[in-house]
C-alpha cells in the first residue's frame, strides 16, 4: 500500500513506524504536520491508500480525515483522552499503560478503535519510556491496525465506556500545578515521579538560587542526605537535591525564559549554575564502584565469566567534549582489565547520538568547541579500533546516530536489538562527519552502499541494517531481555575455543590495514573537511545546529522523507 505518515515532528516513533512499514513493503511517505494547507498539499502529492499519524500535536483538518482513513496513534489505554497521557501514567504511578490506534473523527481521540496494545511502565523518565516501551506497543499496535485495515473487511471498534475492557478517561492537559514539587513535603518516590513525568519536555518548573528553572531528568540517590531542597553535591555535570526522605539527581536545567529574552535550551545542570554551586561540593564515583550502586553514574563497569560491561547512558545520546574524555579514561581502564570480550553500551535506550550540539551551542566559540568535541569522539573512535587484545562487542538497545553510530561500528561485533533505529548520515547537520567512519563504514557496507546511507539520511530499521551488514546479530523482545541475551552471547565469546584464532586475525587485518592506509590518514581527511564545516562562514552548520537546538520547525517538508 501507499501509507502516508503525518508527523509533527519526525522524531524516533515515526522513524520506527518508517522503517518498520518499508521493511514490509509499503510505500512510505512523509508530510509534517506544519500546517492545513502543506498537509492537504501533502496528501495530494502522495495519494495515500492510508494515513497513518504516529505523532501528532494539532488535528487533522476535516476534508482529509472525512475522504481518507486516518489512523492516529494514542499513547494511552482505550478510552483515555488528552494530550498528556505518559505525564498522567508517570506522575500517577501506573504499572502498566497501553498504546490505543483510533481512527481521526472530529472529536480529538474519540474515533473507533482500529488496535490497542498494552504494555509495562517501568521506573523511568517518560522519554526513556517512549522510546523503548511506548515505541514497542506503538509499532504491534501500528502493523495490526495496517494489516485490519489491508484486508478489507475489519471493522474497527467504537469507544465504548460501558465495555470493562475501557478503562482509560479524558484527562486535562498536565500543568505545571500538577508537577509542582513541595520539596518540604514531598517523598523521593513523588519527587522522582514528578521529574520523570516531565521528561524531557517540559521540565519541572522550580527555584533555585532566587531563580527560575526548568528541572530535566530524575534519578534516586542511595547514600548522600541533607536539607530539604537543599543541592547538596554535583557529578560529572549533575545535581543531587535532598529531599524529605533521600535525595534525588538531576542531570540537566534549563532556565525560565524571560520576557522579550532569548530562547533557552537544556544544559548540565552543574553548567548553567556555575559559581552559585561554589560551595557544594563533587562527589564523584569511579565506573566500577557505579556498577552496582543506585546512583546517578554516566559510566558503569561491570565484569562477569570474563567479559567486561562498559556501560554508558548520556541525556539524549548527546556526548560532550567531557562525557567522551571520561568514557575514554574508563574505556581504557575496561581495556586493561583481564577479560577477553568488552561490551560497550548501556542496558537500555540510545546508545549515542555524537557530539553534544546543545554544549556546543552555549560555547563562548562554537566552532572551537564542536572542534573539541569532534576531536574527543575520535580519541575514543580510535581507542576501539586499536584494541587488538579483547574481542570488543557494541550492544545497541536503543537507537544511535551519526557519530554515535560510527562509535558503535569501531567494534568487532555490533548487536542490536529489533526495536532500535540507526541513522548512518550527518548530511542533515551540514557537516561531513568524522569517527573514522569513511574507514569503518565502507568495510562493513561496501563503498557504494556507504555513499547510499550518508546521502539519503534517511532511518534503518535493525534488520535492514544486519542484511546490509551495519550490524552482525539482532534480537528481538524487550531491552531487559535483549540484555540478557547479549550478556549470552558475550560468554559464549569468552568461551569459544576459537577466540585466540580470532584475535589474532583480528591483528593481522588491523596491520594490513593500517600498511594500506593508516587511520590517522582517515581522521586527516574527515577532520579537513569538519574543520571547513566549522570554519567557512558559507557552510550551513552552524545555522542547522542552532535550528535543532532551538527547536525551529522548518518552512516545508524536507524532500528525502516525502516519499
Amino acid at each position: 500500500m501507499r501509507i502516508l505518515l503525518i508527523a509533527s515532528a519526525f522524531n524516533s516513533l515515526t522513524q520506527r513506524v518508517h522503517t518498520e512499514l518499508r521493511e514490509r513493503g509499503h510505500a512510505v511517505g512523509v508530510e509534517l504536520a506544519l500546517g492545513d494547507a502543506p498537509v492537504r498539499a501533502g496528501v495530494a502529492r502522495f495519494g495515500p491508500d492510508l494515513i497513518v499519524a504516529p505523532m501528532l500535536t494539532r488535528a487533522i483538518p476535516e476534508d482529509i480525515w472525512s475522504q481518507h482513513t486516518v489512523l492516529i496513534v494514542h499513547p494511552g489505554p482505550k478510552g483515555d483522552r488528552g494530550p498528556s497521557s505518559l505525564d498522567w501514567a508517570i506522575h500517577e504511578g501506573a504499572s502498566q499503560w497501553g498504546v490505543t490506534v483510533l481512527q481521526a473523527v472530529a472529536e480529538m481521540d474519540a474515533g473507533p478503535i482500529w488496535a490497542s496494545v498494552p504494555y509495562p511502565v517501568p521506573a523511568c523518565g517518560k522519554s526513556e519510556l517512549y522510546r523503548n516501551e511506548v515505541s514497542d506497543a506503538a509499532v504491534e499496535a501500528v502493523l495490526l491496525a495496517v494489516e485490519r485495515f489491508q484486508s478489507g473487511h475489519h471493522v474497527p471498534e467504537p469507544l465504548d465506556y460501558a465495555r470493562p475492557d475501557v478503562q482509560g478517561r479524558l484527562r486535562p492537559y498536565h500543568t505545571q500545578e500538577f508537577r509542582r514539587i513541595d520539596w518540604a513535603a514531598d517523598d523521593t518516590a513523588t519527587v522522582l515521579r514528578k521529574l520523570r513525568a516531565a521528561d524531557s519536555q517540559p521540565g519541572v518548573l522550580d527555584e533555585l538560587y532566587g531563580r527560575e528553572y526548568f528541572l530535566h531528568g530524575g534519578h534516586p540517590e542511595d547514600e548522600l542526605r541533607g536539607a530539604a531542597g537543599a543541592v547538596i553535591a554535583t557529578r560529572d555535570g549533575a545535581i543531587c537535591r535532598a529531599t524529605v526522605d533521600g535525595a534525588v539527581w538531576i542531570p540537566q536545567l534549563r532556565p525560565r525564559r524571560t520576557p522579550g529574552g532569548p530562547v533557552t535550551f537544556k544544559l548540565p545542570a552543574a553548567q548553567v549554575l556555575g559559581g552559585l554551586l561554589a560551595d557544594v561540593p563533587e562527589a564523584p564515583l569511579t565506573p566500577i564502584a557505579a556498577g552496582w550502586r543506585d546512583t546517578f553514574a554516566e559510566i558503569r563497569y561491570r565484569e562477569e565469566a570474563q567479559v567486561g560491561y562498559l556501560e554508558f547512558a548520556f541525556p539524549s545520546g548527546a556526548m560532550s567534549t567531557g562525557q567522551c574524555r571520561r568514557l575514554l579514561d574508563a574505556y581504557r581502564e575496561a581495556a586493561a582489565r583481564p577479560t577477553s570480550v568488552l561490551v560497550l553500551g548501556p542496558a537500555r535506550d540510545f546508545f549515542s547520538n555524537g557530539i553534544h550540539l546543545n554544549v556546543i551551542e552555549a560555547a563562548a566559540d562554537p566552532a572551537e568547541e564542536s572542534w573539541q568535541n569532534i576531536n574527543a569522539m575520535d580519541d575514543l573512535v580510535e581507542a576501539i579500533l586499536t584494541t587488538d587484545h579483547k574481542l570488543t562487542v557494541s550492544a545497541l538497545a536503543g537507537n544511535a546516530a551519526a557519530g554515535g553510530l560510527m562509535l558503535a561500528i569501531a567494534a568487532d561485533e555490533v548487536w542490536c536489538r529489533e526495536s532500535a533505529v540507526l541513522n548512518p548520515h550527518y548530511r542533515l547537520m551540514g557537516l561531513h562527519g568524522s569517527e573514522y567512519w569513511t574507514y569503518t563504514l565502507p568495510r562493513r557496507v561496501g563503498t557504494e552502499i556507504a555513499a547510499h546511507l550518508t546521502t539519503a539520511a534517511l532511518p534503518v530499521g535493525a534488520r535492514q541494517a544486519r542484511a546490509l551488514g551495519l550490524v552482525d546479530r539482532t534480537k528481538s523482545g524487550s531491552a531487559a531481555e535483549f540484555r540478557a541475551w547479549a550478556v549470552g552471547q558475550a560468554e559464549a565469546l569468552a568461551a569459544d575455543g576459537e577466540l585466540a584464532a580470532r584475535l589474532l586475525e583480528k591483528k593481522r587485518r588491523r596491520a594490513a590495514d593500517e600498511e594500506a592506509k593508516p587511520l590517522a590518514a582517515y581522521r586527516d581527511e574527515e577532520l579537513t573537511a569538519m574543520r571547513h564545516n566549522f570554519w567557512s562562514p558559507q557552510e550551513p552548520y552552524h545555522t542547522l545546529r542552532r535550528n535543532f537546538v532551538h527547536k525551529v520547525c522548518p518552512a516545508s517538508t524536507p524532500t528525502h522523507l516525502l516519499g
